[in-house]
């Protein structure tokens, strides 16, 4: 006799004639017929992770009816225009992993004041090439102090300052008409102290109580505070708070003003999903879910990457594919690469889980190496990287609008002679500007005396020397900070996935001090990489005798020889090699689309490839630069520039 399924264990119909009884009920014979057929499709994929979840449950048939009551309102709710998104969606799956996909990120207000206003610059989004915009926190956040924005007091409303909720679902149907895909986020961790759930559990109310940890003494706390890190040890150190309107220690893991929601309670689940179909259900096509690596406790571990953190995020997968199934999930999980790469899913949630994830690995070890002047590392990790489930696609990025925290295992930096421990020092000390003759301009964030460990923070033009250059006011240093620029972008771009690029960064701005002017501010020196949008500076784009008209159209020509070459699919693979040459990296990009080699110089000095070691890769005869659109000889070694960067296409016989 063969092993029951879960799926055989639930009344699948019984669900459905339930369902029926809904909003389901009055819509057409083929809007159900559609509906079933997801139904039927994706229970299995529900019903796994909420088992893991809430299988122990006595009332799970319960919970589990409110979660896809959930689901049919959201799918009757649901416009035509987005339905028809759905349709095109599906039938074009791997939509996200083609080489024309481009990310753009900002804040609202440091970009454009207003919502309205961003729709205003769409022509000036759409000139540099960008199918993806990215916007920072714009839900209603608590007043004064709130992380950024990561500090929800109403998920169903926007920011009072950006607009309204209206002026969000005219913008992503802009963008759509444009042929570009919204993306914001969604804190799934904490809610603010002043959300309407924590002002009740204040009141005393038993029912939102249990949506957050609350402890009435120390003694669980101080268990938990064994094994737990911190994250901001400098403003917000430890991970709970004293309460004394409730009288309670509140699990706060980021700021005191932040409490952390109770997933053991699949009524907290049931909340969130429903947050999520109603922003799906405005338009938003993407949902960078924000400190999904803290959703799950675990006593007597850092309560980090837990397996019911991965069936949260399997779970609400499933359940939106069922009502908007052109929605897609990025997560926001900044941890190490063997702990990174389920949440794009694994084993049986392969393709389960996010679709989108920052491969915060890459972007580290591309500093490293513009540092270091020296490849070795960044290729030898990048090596030990698992391949990616075949429908997902890494987010590559250069920076955010977090610090860089130095992610180099010590497994990797050994393998190759050098000690994590000093490695990742010497970095702090170069990109802070300590180093003896560094080119990098940053600030040291949240210095952890327990650990020696020093974030950083900078725009990509000031850690890359640009504003060391401008001090110097000298041609050769300037064109060198130019051109670190535009081969860290070129490495982006034709790695696995979608590029994106932080606002302003396509125009070299530099640190901007002026946050030390707002007290709300003034105590995380993050605010000097998320400076306001230079529209002044824009202007001279076109201007081909200015630094940032170099920047802006040498990105804008690597974005469309992107957009143009094939094998940048994601779907491919991209596995670094060895070039015999310990300054220039070395990257296949391989599927049934072709193959492209990559090399880059990552020194100020001209560098060579032997032919013989490209010939041992299989890549013989004439070679085309797909950035430049010039043929290499067939036979002479190959030479590099500085910071020169080549994407090295075989040209057919």
């Amino acid at each position: 006799m063969g092993t029951l399924s879960v799926v055989d264990v639930v009344d699948s119909q019984g669900l459905w004639e339930g369902l029926l009884q809904g909003p389901l009920g009055s819509m057409t014979a083929l809007e159900q017929a559609l509906f079933r057929l997801r139904f039927d499709l994706y229970l299995p994929d529900v019903l796994r992770p909420l088992k893991q979840l809430y299988g122990a449950r006595a009332d799970f048939g319960a919970q589990l009816e409110k979660l896809l009551g959930i689901v049919a309102r959201a799918y009757a709710g649901r416009s035509e225009e987005l339905r028809l998104l759905d349709l095109r969606r599906t039938s074009e799956p791997d939509w996200f992993q083609q080489p024309n996909m481009l990310g753009y990120v900002c804040y609202v207000d440091r970009f454009a004041e207003t919502l309205a206003g961003v729709i205003a610059k769409i022509p000036y989004l759409k000139e540099l090439g960008v199918t993806y915009l990215h916007l920072m926190p714009l839900l209603k956040p608590r007043p004064g102090p709130n992380d950024g924005g990561y500090a929800v007091m109403d998920y169903r409303e926007v920011n009072p300052a950006f607009g309204a909720m209206s002026d969000l679902r005219a913008l992503a149907t802009a963008l759509r008409r444009e042929g570009m895909s919204l993306c914001v986020d969604l804190v799934c961790n904490h809610t603010a102290k002043e959300h309407e759930w924590a002002c009740k559990a204040v009141a005393g109310d038993p029912v939102y109580q249990n949506y957050y940890y609350l402890f009435p003494d120390r003694i669980m706390p101080d268990q938990y505070e064994m094994t737990l890190p911190e994250v901001f040890p400098d403003f917000a150190p430890g991970n709970f708070t004293y309460c004394t309107d409730c009288q309670r220690w509140v699990w706060t893991t980021f700021n005191e003003y932040q409490w952390d929601l109770n997933y053991t309670n699949p009524a907290v689940l049931a909340e969130m999903l429903d947050i999520i179909l109603y922003l799906a259900n405005q338009g938003v096509e993407i949902l960078r879910l924000d400190a999904v690596a803290f959703m799950w406790k675990r006593l007597k571990t850092d309560c980090q990457n837990q397996p019911e953190a991965h069936a949260i995020l399997q779970a609400f997968r499933a359940l939106t594919r069922i009502a908007a199934p052109g929605l897609l999930f990025k997560a926001e999980a900044i941890v190490s690469p063997d702990q990174l790469l389920p949440y794009l899913g694994s084993g049986a949630a392969t393709n389960r889980e996010c679709e989108i994830a920052y491969h915060n690995a890459f972007m580290v070890l591309l500093w490293s190496s513009l540092a270091e002047r020296r490849v070795t590392l960044m290729t030898h990790a990048l090596q030990n990287m698992p391949d990616t489930p075949a429908n997902s696609a890494w987010l590559t990025y250069l920076r955010c609008h977090d610090d860089i925290g130095w992610a180099i295992r010590d497994e990797d930096a050994a393998a190759i002679g050098l000690s994590g421990f000093l490695h990742r020092a010497f970095l702090s000390d170069f990109y802070s500007g300590r180093f003896p003759e560094t080119f990098a301009r940053g600030g040291t964030f949240q210095y952890n005396p327990k650990t020696g460990d020093r974030r950083i923070s900078g725009t990509l033009a000031s850690l890359a020397g640009l504003e060391a250059a401008a001090e110097q006011q000298g041609w050769q240093e300037i064109d060198l900070a130019v051109r670190r620029i535009l081969l860290l972008h070129a490495m982006i771009l034709a790695f696995n996935g979608i590029p994106i690029i932080y606002m302003g960064d396509e125009l070299g701005l530099l640190n901007d001090k002026s946050y030390l002017n707002d007290p709300n501010l003034a105590d995380d020196n993050r605010w000097m990489h998320r400076p306001r949008m230079d529209w002044n500076k824009a202007e001279q784009r076109h201007d081909w005798q200015t630094v940032t008209a170099r920047i802006f159209q040498g990105l804008q020509a690597m974005i469309e020889a992107r957009k143009q070459t094939i094998s940048l699919h994601a779907a491919g693979r991209c596995y670094p090699v060895w070039t015999h040459n310990e300054q220039v990296f070395g990257m296949i990009r391989a599927s049934a689309r072709g193959r492209l080699l990559v090399l880059a110089n990552f020194t100020e000095r001209t560098q060579k490839v032997p032919r013989h070691r490209l010939h041992d890769m299989g890549f013989k005869g004439g070679l085309l630069n797909r950035l430049d659109g010039k043929n290499l000889d067939s036979w002479s070694e190959v030479q590099l520039d500085p910071y020169q960067a080549l994407w090295l296409e075989p040209i057919p016989v």
